[in-house]
């Protein structure tokens, strides 16, 4: 088996076996890792058509308060039925605002998703009397197909959660980055004049990039919500769309694994910063920027394409030689 195929298997053997010999506070570290790592597959994907959204935000906040209201108004409880009703509503969302957004690129694209984002925020910090304004929502602890977690597996069983509902989603964007539609995507970011004069319409490419990229940063917010057990108007903030761009480029944008890689990169990062410089972590995550910046431009994931490539030259030249 090569190794491009067998490294799938090799992931979900290390995911699947991490939790068993892992301390809990790592486990609970993993779980918001992966959970985050949809969210910056959302951002990675626009990324490939050379689209930047500052504003991304707004749909991991729609999916984890579509979640909380549905728990809090609703009563509902079951975790399977929720994560579908916040990515669709989520989706809904992208949908709508993609009939506008899809036709602006560049500066444009980046600063109308902050600014409705940023509306967002303002409704949620506002409408204290539905979503709580600063005090967010409680997200209680949920069923899994009807059945309850005990309080002792709960953070075990929310992880392998986690870790199940993400699957669909890299395969999706897998399918989504080789089908036509993802090609034309790229050939998008490359020369947009040359496309439309091929018979692709442009928008319409942009705009199925968008909302499925809403739909997964929808369903990163749901899983978000349930590893916390809390969601606060803060997931709408400019801010936290520029965080998941930062760990986009950190783990690089370029591939199906990088986001994966640089949310728990960063997720790490941020913790320890936190613990051994509490005053300056935020001066230490801009220094690891840089020096992605200038030695892997390409992310972490480059580091295993490198090694991976050496791997490949070093056994065909052993076959000559022998």
């Amino acid at each position: 088996m090569r190794g491009g195929k067998a490294l799938p298997l090799v992931a979900a053997a290390v995911f699947g076996a991490a939790p068993l010999v892992l301390p809990g506070w790592i486990t609970f570290l993993l779980t918001l890792a992966v959970a985050k790592s949809v969210m910056v597959l959302a951002i990675a994907l626009l990324l490939r058509g050379g689209l930047v959204s500052f504003g991304h935000g707004m749909f991991f906040a729609a999916g984890a308060y579509t979640v909380g209201m549905a728990m809090k108004w609703g009563g509902m409880r079951e975790a399977v039925v929720l994560t579908f009703l916040g990515v669709l509503a989520a989706a809904a969302a992208a949908a709508l605002l993609g009939l506008l957004i899809a036709r602006y690129r560049g500066i444009f694209f980046a600063m109308l998703n902050m600014a409705i984002s940023m509306v967002v925020y303002a409704v949620l910090l506002k409408l204290y009397w539905v979503t709580g304004g600063t005090d967010g929502i409680g997200i209680r602890t949920p069923t899994i197909l009807g059945v309850m977690p005990e309080r002792e597996s709960l953070r075990l069983v929310m992880y392998y959660f986690t870790l199940v509902m993400t699957l669909p989603a890299f395969y999706a964007v897998h399918r989504f980055w080789t089908s036509p539609l993802g090609f034309a995507l790229r050939a998008v970011r490359d020369n947009e004049v040359r496309v439309e004069y091929m018979g692709t319409s442009v928008a319409r490419v942009i705009y199925a990039a968008y909302v499925l990229s809403g739909a997964l940063g929808g369903l990163a917010g749901i899983l978000t919500g349930f590893s916390v057990g809390h969601i606060v108007p803060d997931l709408a903030y400019w801010t936290t769309s520029g965080e998941f761009v930062f760990v986009a480029v950190l783990g690089g944008p370029a591939s199906i694994p990088g986001p994966l890689v640089g949310s728990i990169a960063f997720e790490f990062l941020k913790s320890y910063a936190y613990k051994y410089a509490a005053f300056t972590w935020q001066m230490t995550l801009g220094v690891t920027m840089l020096a992605i910046i200038l030695f892997m431009p390409g992310g972490l994931w480059t580091i295993y394409e490198g090694l991976a490539r050496q791997g490949r030259q070093w056994r065909l030249s052993w076959k000559r030689t022998g």
